[in-house]
């Protein structure tokens, strides 16, 4: 089976800026960065994927340079077409801050390069959970983020949503206000309460969210609310994730080399395939392969 990674990130600080991994130590939802201060290049990524059939890859913004954001693009274009590159990464997810009167300009610049396909800006708030409190004022109900949010029509650009899943109410205006811009829900929206009524209410939120067609969800990154995760404690939310949206509009991801904090590539990756096993060979192909492709064009 053919699979596309639909979220992993490069980094290369030596030669790059990027803010959080100079400086202070700096913590996260799943604990401090020190593991991942160091190089995370094209060659590592290659690695890591030998093992499974890994065929194309979507790369998320990493949190470069905001005074530069094209040049991560650029960066990563000029990865892809280098032979040696394999081609990966085939989709470019870029940043740039819609709250800006320079976003368009930015936006003009990143999609010169041609494998660029989106933007994710985070508009994770949490009331009572500082490290995911990661916006300074509230995106999605701010009149100037969200109409140059309108730009990615005009670019016929996705967007890379990570949020909480407490602002499903919000996120529905949102995709509602702009039907035509795919918007694709990171790390599953969270799921970092692990008792019933947090399952329960993370569950509500999402059933929410899918009554819009525009809303697809990337089954990744749960080993950042889950440090000690097995199959069995992810299976539960992969399964909500599919059930909840359907087997058309999920696909999984890696969140490599975040995630390798918590497990090797092959390790998970083998896990997600266990937890569909029993789907039909044409469900884990779009699961794996296909539904990343046709809402990433790649």
């Amino acid at each position: 089976m053919q699979i596309i990674d639909a979220h992993h990130h490069l980094w290369d600080i030596d030669n790059h800026n990027y803010p959080h991994m100079r400086g202070p130590e700096s913590m996260r939802i799943w604990g401090p960065n020190t593991k991942l201060r160091k190089n995370y290049l094209i060659g590592d990524f290659l690695a890591d994927i030998e093992n499974q059939n890994i065929v194309k890859s979507v790369h998320v913004q990493a949190n470069y340079d905001h005074e530069n954001p094209v040049g991560e693009t650029r960066w990563l274009q000029s990865i892809a077409d280098n032979p040696s590159s394999k081609g990966f990464p085939h989709a470019i997810v870029g940043w740039v801050d819609f709250m800006s009167a320079e976003c368009e300009r930015q936006l003009d610049e990143h999609t010169e390069s041609p494998n660029f396909r989106g933007i994710r800006q985070i508009a994770s708030r949490h009331p009572s959970e500082p490290l995911l409190n990661l916006t300074p004022v509230d995106f999605l109900n701010n009149d100037t983020w969200l109409a140059n949010y309108g730009l990615l029509k005009k670019y016929d650009l996705s967007f890379d949503h990570q949020i909480c899943a407490h602002q499903a109410e919000d996120t529905v205006r949102l995709a509602r206000r702009y039907p035509e811009i795919p918007i694709i829900l990171v790390h599953l929206a969270f799921p970092l309460e692990r008792h019933y009524a947090g399952i329960e209410t993370w569950r509500a939120s999402m059933r929410v969210m899918a009554e819009c067609p525009n809303i697809s969800v990337k089954l990744s990154g749960l080993g950042m609310t889950d440090f000690y995760w097995s199959v069995e404690s992810i299976r539960t939310f992969i399964l909500d994730g599919i059930e909840i949206f359907g087997v058309d509009r999920c696909m999984f991801a890696s969140n490599f080399p975040v995630d390798s904090v918590m497990s090797s590539y092959d390790t998970l990756f083998d896990a997600f395939k266990d937890v569909v096993k029993d789907f039909s060979d044409a469900e884990k192909q779009k699961l794996f392969h296909d539904n990343a492709g046709r809402v990433y064009r790649i």
